[in-house]
């Protein structure tokens, strides 16, 4: 069976259900690939536990951190905060073989290939404010008021950065200088925990969210660094959306409860390459 690149997002760990469905994860060949796109859990010690079993089983694992694996919960052994909470899930990643957003872009070699994998850590800047509003702090206000408001504000901190908008503006920064480093003739598929266009965030129930989840400045990037394909998590809605003929995949397992709302049950890990169905 030829190699298969898949990808997840938004294990959740802590949830037993979530663990269950963990623990059964298999690559279709030895020579699988798998991108894990953030929210693997909020301890340390799940994120470690997770990482770690999908690196024993699939020939490479690819990470971008979500919000959950930087906030500093108060049952976390690991006190760390900011970046240096985020170098910290580096290192570990390194000395498992797991690569980062740190770390030199690989090249899928498979089927539906050659492709830069790019696992991106850009976090959000309120720039996706809720409707109304023109500031993020009347959008901030607004969230508050809807009783709407992410548990990032409480428990993920931007040390050394002033906010969390400014981290991303750092990242922003940084991730620009590499993606313009790439060969320009081998198409991308970019990973990021949040949604890299705000149109993605159309189908919340609560728009007042969508704030924590990206940056305008990253509206354009899906054409900007020749994705064939933009991987994402974070919503937890799990579909597939076509934006400049370029396809974007919510990989998303979610929380138990929501996969009970959707009725069905999706394929999952999701394939990524080659395309399925014959997809452009």
């Amino acid at each position: 069976m030829s190699a298969k690149l898949l990808a997840v997002s938004d294990l959740h760990v802590a949830y037993s259900e979530n663990r269950a469905v963990v623990e059964d994860v298999r690559p279709t060949s030895d020579a699988d690939w798998l991108i894990v796109a953030g929210d693997v859990g909020e301890l340390t010690s799940d994120v470690e536990w997770g990482l770690a079993l999908l690196a024993r089983r699939f020939a490479q694992v690819v990470w971008a951190p979500g919000n959950h694996e930087l906030w500093t919960h108060p049952k976390d052994q690991n006190t760390l905060r900011g970046e240096q909470r985020y170098r910290h899930l580096v290192d570990f990643c390194r000395s498992i073989g797991v690569l980062t957003p740190e770390d030199p872009y690989p090249v899928w070699p498979g089927a539906g290939g050659p492709a830069v994998i790019a696992p991106l850590f850009l976090l959000y800047d309120y720039s996706f404010r809720a409707p109304g509003t023109s500031t993020k702090e009347e959008s901030l206000a607004r969230a508050h008021e809807a009783g709407v408001v992410c548990s990032d504000e409480y428990l993920l901190h931007p040390d050394p950065y002033p906010s969390r908008d400014a981290w991303c503006r750092a990242r922003l920064a940084y991730t620009r200088e590499r993606l313009a480093g790439l060969d320009s003739g081998v198409p991308t598929v970019l990973v990021n925990h949040f949604p890299l266009r705000r149109d993605e965030t159309a189908v919340l129930r609560h728009p007042e969210f969508a704030q924590w989840c990206g940056t305008e400045r990253t509206a354009d990037w899906h054409v900007k660094y020749r994705a064939s394909t933009v991987v994402y998590g974070h919503l937890h809605i799990p579909r597939t959306t076509w934006h400049d003929g370029v396809r974007f995949v919510e990989a998303s397992l979610g929380y138990p409860r929501e996969r009970r709302a959707y009725g069905f049950e999706r394929s999952w890990p999701v394939q990524i390459l080659p395309a399925p169905g014959g997809a452009p």
